[in-house]
């Protein structure tokens, strides 16, 4: 199976680790880190990753997987390469998948008009402008396009979608291998959960709103 794990400049680099870490660990699948050009991509916390294809080199992978951003609204507008790209590859793709604000791009491309998706919290707003219906879900997964909410929910997505894959059993066991058994040490990992000043904080910080 060949995945592509898309890079871009300004992505959250644990929206595309955590998802590659689950999935690439299969014998099944080939990875290839893919961006518009191969070259060095210097993540929105400045850690910089190394794409070692083209997006043009890989047209046609069996699973696509794309990250967000914290600056996702300044990314859609440079992005006109990488959308053009995931429009095309899409209809060809046994899975399309998204993290995080990555889902906006997935919109922008066309691939979520009428359909149920997630996103970051802060960002779900955006995503509706782009037509699809939003859902304030971990993960959500709607025919062969599964997304998932922010940052870190990028691992939930990769378990979930490894079920779909190669059986239960199978994503149990690299769960397990990963040691995945998160206990967080607050309980305001949503909007919903967390006070009021810090989700304005938070919102502030990533909006300017």
């Amino acid at each position: 199976m060949d995945a592509v794990f898309v890079l871009y400049d300004q992505m959250t680099a644990l929206d595309l680790v955590g998802p590659y870490e689950v999935l690439a660990s299969h014998p099944s699948v080939t990875p290839h880190f893919a961006a518009v050009a191969a070259g060095p991509v210097r993540c929105d916390g400045g850690l910089v990753l190394h794409a070692g294809a083209a997006l043009r080199d890989v047209p046609a992978p069996d699973l696509i997987v794309v990250p967000g951003s914290s600056r996702w609204l300044a990314v859609l507008e440079d992005s006109a390469e990488l959308i053009a790209w995931l429009a095309a590859a899409h209809p060809a793709a046994r899975w399309t998948a998204s993290v995080c604000t990555g889902s906006t791009l997935l919109a922008r491309a066309g691939l979520l008009a009428g359909r149920p998706a997630t996103t970051h919290w802060a960002a779900r707003g955006t995503l509706a402008a782009g037509g699809a219906i939003v859902r304030a879900e971990r993960v959500v997964t709607d025919g062969n396009v599964i997304t998932s909410a922010g940052v870190s929910a990028g691992i939930d997505l990769g378990l979930a979608l490894a079920a779909r894959l190669w059986g239960e059993r199978a994503a149990m066991a690299i769960q397990l291998g990963l040691e995945y058994d998160p206990a967080p040490p607050f309980d305001c990992g949503t909007p919903e959960k967390a006070p009021p000043a810090v989700t304005a904080a938070v919102r502030a910080a990533l909006t300017g709103r």
